[in-house]
């Protein structure tokens, strides 16, 4: 008699997840008939598993361990966490859970922002599985567009892990974005929280014509949590998607960037630093997508790694036949400051058009034996003279950050990364 195959634990957490969707469908805010279809996607495929290329390197079976609930409600006293926010002045719009919290906001009179529905758009985006979770159970999120011609300036988008749950909590918010032609904006995403929690969002940026992003991200969710988010970029021509995106917290964290370039001199930047100790695992994944003439991508991704961390960074460019005179770029360097730290590194250049400029790099190693014996032999002290070359490192990754106090919060929360590794 043949036994019976036991199911995975990524299934069984599928089927929880679908069991949560049975429940509480009927109160889901929304396109009903998005989600039906995001449920039934969802029911074929479960979560990625590391048989997908894509998640070769990142294994979501620690998530798989633990039953995750819906939160209580956005009611939890979080004045400890508000406080630990980076000192940032500007109109903010913060959620608790993944809900909305209008008493903790702050939201800006010159731009058009709703909450409550999430936006699903065109961008159900049924083939990318944490995507169809999202759109499956998605509470709340955020709708921004910007008018043409105007300059939105600075606007904070505030998530916190509240940790007031007697057991561990999901929340899948979703947000859109929309710049009109000619607008511009910086947007600075900050992700906080305590205990254990699933924070997986969904961005959908549309960025048209001669418009500007700025979009900035602070990633140090509680070690106990799990961050993984998905933002699609569609930039239009002359349009700019600038962005810079810090990793420093989470027990297991993937962000994952599409940037879809499909007006001509469109451009993206989508640089990034993730700074690991203990046994964190964080992941840098990118898709640039030139499907227009002239459009131009940078990446540089930095990584320092200590303990038993894991980094992966993997950063495709797509060249469509149409897109004459691509100039895309992209480099992942790592500094491993533990023989037990280890990066995975996978640039890849997809290219159909025969008149571009492309490259790709990747560098590993550890600090350099003779700068340090520069710096010790000038009476620096071995910390410090260590704590001088990791800065020297991440500095080519935070030099094109011009917005003054968010790069301040940055370097902060990098010293503060650095204090406690060199404990």
């Amino acid at each position: 008699m043949n036994a019976v195959a036991q199911p995975s634990a990524l299934q069984v957490r599928a089927q929880d997840f679908l069991a949560r969707y049975e429940g509480l469908k009927d109160r889901l805010p929304g396109d009903a008939a998005v989600r039906t279809a995001a449920a039934a996607a969802f029911a074929r495929t479960g979560l990625p598993g590391p048989r997908e290329e894509a998640w070769r390197y990142t294994s979501l079976r620690p998530l798989a361990e633990i039953g995750f609930r819906e939160p209580l409600g956005p009611l939890a006293d979080c004045a400890a966490l508000l406080a630990g926010l980076p000192a940032i002045e500007g109109p903010r719009l913060v959620f608790v859970d993944g809900r909305f919290r209008a008493d903790l906001s702050a939201v800006p009179s010159h731009v058009t922002v709703r909450t409550g529905t999430p936006a699903f758009g065109t961008l159900a985006r049924l083939d990318e599985k944490l995507v169809t979770l999202n759109t499956m159970l998605a509470e709340d999120g955020a709708t921004i567009d910007v008018a043409e011609g105007i300059d939105a300036g600075t606007l904070l988008l505030i998530s916190l892990g509240s940790g007031s749950h007697s057991h561990p909590v999901a929340f899948h918010p979703r947000h859109a974005l929309h710049l009109s032609p000619g607008a511009s904006m910086t947007l600075i995403e900050i992700a906080m929280g305590a205990g254990t929690y699933l924070h997986n969002p969904v961005t959908s940026i549309t960025v048209d014509a001669a418009a500007t992003l700025t979009h900035l991200r602070i990633q140090n969710e509680s070690p106990d949590a799990f961050h993984l988010s998905t933002v699609y970029a569609d930039v239009g021509a002359r349009g700019t998607y600038d962005s810079f995106a810090l990793t420093l917290g989470g027990r297991l964290a993937r962000m994952e960037v599409h940037a879809h370039l499909h007006g001509e001199k469109a451009a993206a930047h989508l640089n990034a630093a993730q700074l690991l100790g203990g046994n964190q695992h964080a992941d840098f994944t990118t898709v640039v997508a030139h499907d227009a003439p002239a459009t131009a991508s940078r990446q540089t991704v930095k990584n320092v790694l200590t303990g038993h961390a894991r980094g992966v960074f993997q950063g495709k460019i797509e060249v469509a036949r149409v897109a004459q005179k691509t100039d895309g770029y992209q480099m992942n360097q790592a500094l491993l400051l533990s023989p037990d730290a280890e990066i995975d590194s996978k640039p890849q250049l997809e290219i159909y058009a025969d008149d571009v400029k492309c490259s790709h790099g990747a560098t590993v190693g550890d600090l350099d034996p003779d700068q340090l014996f520069y710096l010790r032999s000038r009476g620096v002290a071995q910390a410090e003279a260590r704590s001088i070359l990791v800065r020297a490192f991440l500095s080519e990754a935070l030099d094109p950050i011009v917005h003054e106090e968010a790069r301040a919060a940055m370097e902060t929360a990098i010293t503060a990364w650095w204090e406690r590794q060199s404990v």
